[in-house]
């Protein structure tokens, strides 16, 4: 019964938007009571190449899996927040991480990046709101799961900020690849398969495919990251490359990584330690929820029937 109000509902959508025909509409994928169409693929995949305007160098195969993942992950997300909390409607979060999306874009205000939501998808600022919410309600259910589990060296985050000078500090604009282990291939295959693709199709085009990291709907695109605050690891595969290039397969516990430095530069700036310390505990922990949030995210997706047609 779920599914045809849903399906009633959607052709009405299409009718009145007369964007395509309603015979062109056909399920694509079911994730339990849950349907996914081709009508919904084409405004996803519309909406993705606006977080990541490379996305369109993909041919449609490759669009197609990354838009069918991306809805499927929502609704297996949206589904178990609602095993343990009713979600809200729109309150000032999700106002605030929508401001911070389209200022990430480059869009100078709302408006502006609600009119190329209109132009270039059915999408309008209350879908787009809707996955901002998925996502919060997402991050507070790991946050209350794992919070007591999370472990910070507080000691060996005040030796860093110890020996920072405040003269300036170097800056990276890092995008990255998040990758674990698959059963059917060596890690070895796997990074030789990423490679390949990133010398054909480009870095960022390659993160929204391999990666498994929230940064991948942005082409993989990290931000601006100063270097006292990575890994002794990270940091030496970096001094080890020039801007624009990549870094070798880099083990992150259970995941590994690949970097790109996009840019980079040094900024001059007058250290505040307090502020400092509260910085590197807030990359750390988060660091920490997210290795969290994938094995939850994991685990909870095998209890979900997904049949694509």
């Amino acid at each position: 019964m779920m599914i045809k109000k849903k399906i009633l509902f959607l052709v009405i959508a299409i009718f009145f938007s007369n964007k395509i025909l309603l015979a062109d509409i056909k399920i694509i994928v079911l994730v339990d009571d849950e349907i996914i169409t081709n009508y919904d693929l084409e405004n996803e995949i519309n909406y993705l190449e606006i977080l990541n305007s490379n996305l369109n160098q993909l041919n449609d195969n490759q669009r197609i899996e990354i838009a069918k993942s991306t809805l499927i992950n929502q609704i297996i997300k949206k589904k178990e927040i609602k095993k343990f909390v009713t979600m809200e409607s729109e309150n000032q979060f999700i106002n605030n991480y929508l401001k911070e999306l389209y200022s990430r874009l480059g869009f100078d205000d709302e408006k502006e990046f609600e009119n190329i939501l209109k132009k270039k998808t059915n999408y309008d600022l209350s879908k787009i709101k809707e996955k901002i919410k998925i996502d919060l309600y997402w991050n507070d259910l790991i946050f209350n799961k794992y919070n007591n589990q999370i472990k910070i060296n507080k000691k060996e985050m005040l030796a860093k900020i110890e020996v920072m000078q405040e003269d300036s500090k170097k800056e990276y604009f890092l995008s990255e690849i998040v990758f674990a282990k698959k059963k059917n291939k060596t890690i070895q295959d796997l990074y030789t398969e990423i490679k390949i693709s990133i010398e054909e199709i480009g870095f960022n085009n390659t993160a929204n495919i391999y990666s498994n990291s929230d940064s991948s709907k942005f082409g993989g695109k990290v931000g601006w990251v100063t270097e006292i605050s990575l890994s002794k690891t990270v940091k030496e595969k970096l001094k080890n490359i020039n801007k624009g290039e990549i870094t070798d397969l880099i083990r992150l516990a259970n995941n590994f990584l690949i970097l790109k430095i996009e840019d980079e530069r040094i900024v001059k700036t007058v250290i505040d330690k307090d502020k400092e310390i509260e910085r590197l505990i807030n990359l750390e922990r988060n660091e920490q929820l997210n290795k969290f949030s994938k094995i939850y995210f994991n685990k909870s997706k095998l209890n979900y029937s997904i049949n694509e047609k």
